[in-house]
């Protein structure tokens, strides 16, 4: 299946995404809809625990093979990935499990995701010292920003690939490409780009992520990556039989981790999910992440010049190509978004509603690779009604 082929084929596109035949969904940077595919993989490995012991009715090498197959699309190496369920898990195992001295410090985003801020805000207790970016407009981070911020005693900068609401992506591989030359380490919460646009996994120390927004798979199926040269220098905050030396299920004298990314999950997989995973990661190798990228960017452009058009106030209607995201958030002067919000969700046009700490709501429209031009015409359409 093409990416041309699913949107001039509305018999396929409803098979392959039911929930095209009811609704049109532009909140996949919230919580997403599973295409069949992923939820036929989860009913099935369902149906395999319902026969036989869970693990048993496992086909032959699925973890290992997921593994893998997770490490190809993020290009870098197996032994790298670990299954540990949301982002903000992987994420706290990072902030928890790395030695930190008095006096270090972290360079973070505090209008960033809440996942991607409390977990280092935490380590103050530590007396490790959070710095906080200050920007000029929301999410807009550019490389000069994090190098006015760092110095000799800075050990990680934390960050997002994409800001939530702004929609304004980081340039990945040049900021970490700079705070490795300076032996900064880096932490990526890749969620809103991972299965949108390339997101360049070895371009970082630690990326996490989860399955529900772009990537289309289901909820707390999330992966953490590890740069190996990392992976001895972050301490497991969780302990148990999966990733500690246990032969025959015997605890033994002292504790000795896996020596891979497997030395952070502690106990028994999320099997369903996995199963959910892996096939949102086969439908993401069969469209093409390229193909994606360049569609949501072209969406976007329609839709920024479509909601100007009407008069709405659009967040950075200007980001370069390379700085754009699949995320398009505005308001319409004079009109109450909450209110809006509402009545397009009760015409099955679903977003987001997002708030900015001045006390401004905004109506947030995430469109992916499945939803059409005709679909977001007739979002507009709906919307001008109602303005």
């Amino acid at each position: 299946m093409t990416l041309a082929e699913l949107q001039t084929n509305e018999e396929l596109r409803h098979a392959e995404y039911p929930v095209t035949a009811r609704k049109i969904f532009l909140g996949h940077g919230a919580v997403c809809p599973m295409p069949r595919r992923v939820q036929a993989a989860i009913h099935q490995m369902a149906v395999r625990g319902m026969e036989s012991d869970q693990d048993a009715g496992l086909p032959a090498h699925f973890i290992s093979d997921t593994r893998q197959l997770v490490a190809r699309q993020l290009g870098v190496e197996s032994e790298e990935i670990a299954f540990v369920g949301p982002t903000s898990s992987a994420l706290s195992l990072v902030a928890g499990g790395l030695k930190w001295r008095r006096g270090q410090n972290i360079v973070v985003y505090h209008d960033d995701y809440p996942a991607n801020v409390y977990p280092w805000m935490a380590l103050a207790d530590r007396g490790v010292q959070v710095r906080f970016l200050n920007l000029r407009e929301l999410g807009r981070i550019r490389l000069i920003d994090v190098q006015g911020q760092v110095d000799e005693n800075t050990r990680l900068v934390a960050l997002s690939s994409a800001h939530f609401i702004s929609g304004w992506r980081l340039q990945v591989s040049a900021l970490g490409q700079w705070l490795r030359s300076r032996g900064i380490w880096f932490c990526l919460d890749a969620i809103q780009t991972l299965g949108a646009f390339p997101t360049p996994a070895a371009a970082t120390d630690f990326m996490a992520s989860d399955m529900h927004k772009w990537m289309l798979g289901p909820c707390a199926a999330g992966i953490l990556y590890v740069k190996k040269e990392r992976l001895e220098q972050l301490t497991p905050t969780v302990q148990g039989w999966n990733n500690l030396h246990c032969p025959g299920f015997l605890t033994q004298e002292s504790l000795e981790y896996r020596k891979d990314a497997r030395r952070l999950e502690a106990g028994s997989l999320n099997l369903l999910g996995l199963a959910g995973l892996r096939e949102a990661f086969l439908l993401l190798e069969e469209i093409g992440i390229d193909a994606i990228a360049a569609d949501l960017l072209a969406k976007r452009h329609w839709l920024v010049k479509a909601l100007q058009e009407l008069g709405g106030e659009v967040l950075l209607p200007d980001a370069p190509p390379e700085n754009t995201s699949g995320i398009t958030t505005f308001l319409m002067p004079g009109r109450d978004s909450l209110t809006l919000h509402r009545r397009l969700d009760e015409a099955g046009i679903v977003g987001s509603l997002r708030f900015t700490r001045d006390g401004r709501q905004w109506l947030r429209w995430t469109p992916h690779y499945y939803n059409t031009l005709e679909e977001l015409g007739r979002a507009v359409e709906q919307l001008s009604r109602l303005g």
